[in-house]
């Protein structure tokens, strides 16, 4: 009897649970496998868990290593105006608004980044505004956690599109913008009636207080 006893609680001290399963360490070597790694290679027809990013050029920004120079979708009036309010959020702060590198933590003593519309920047290709802003650079930190990629390109869209608009001439200009150019703004209407100016309404009349401190109603026009 004792002798089971003593059998049971050996085979017990050598139960080996699922949470306690022998395992390789990362890139460990192993006389297991012929090619000797303990990491193995997919198996074929293996679906990547998560976004399957197939178009590099899409999420990259690159070809070959290389910058591309052409947008992966149209640019429509909505992906500017789109492009431009994720621009205001996350670029302004640095490149400010108008995108000359004076944005307000540049004023408070953070790196000033270089102008947008100097000519190396204005030259360079789209795809290399994208990588910069999927992976960073200098100073800048990456912001692929907080942009999704398709609201990066619209940046980039709009990116190009404000230094365009810094440096277009007026033959370019379609005629009828040109011939607003140089016009003054139209003038403020006058006040009628009982409306003062931008609608706001006229005090009502004061009356004035004779000596006696009775007061006095204000005097009526007299009608021709």
């Amino acid at each position: 009897m004792c002798a089971i006893a003593a059998l049971v609680v050996t085979l017990g001290g050598c139960r080996q649970d699922m949470h306690n399963q022998p395992h390789y360490k990362p890139l460990r070597a192993t006389a297991f496998f012929a090619d000797g790694r303990s990491a193995r290679p997919l198996v074929p027809g293996t679906v990547p868990r998560g976004a399957v990013m197939e178009n590099a050029a899409f999420y990259t920004g690159m070809i070959g290593g290389q910058p591309i120079n052409a947008m992966p979708f149209p640019v429509t009036r909505q992906a500017l105006e789109r492009g431009q309010e994720r621009f205001n959020i996350y670029c302004a702060p640095c490149h400010s608004e108008t995108g000359d590198g004076d944005g307000m933590i540049v004023r408070r003593g953070y790196l000033r980044p270089p102008s947008l519309h100097i000519e190396r920047l204005r030259a360079a290709p789209l795809g290399q505004f994208f990588a910069v802003i999927t992976r960073g650079f200098g100073g800048m930190p990456d912001y692929s956690s907080q942009i999704p990629p398709e609201d990066r390109w619209k940046i980039v869209a709009y990116v190009r599109a404000l230094q365009l608009s810094q440096s277009v001439s007026v033959q370019e200009l379609p005629p009828g913008e040109r011939s607003q150019l140089g016009q003054p703004p139209p003038p403020a209407p006058e006040p009628t009636g009982t409306t003062g100016v931008q609608g706001i309404a006229r005090p009502p009349l004061e009356h004035k207080r004779t000596g006696s401190g009775t007061p006095e109603p204000p005097k009526q026009e007299r009608k021709q």
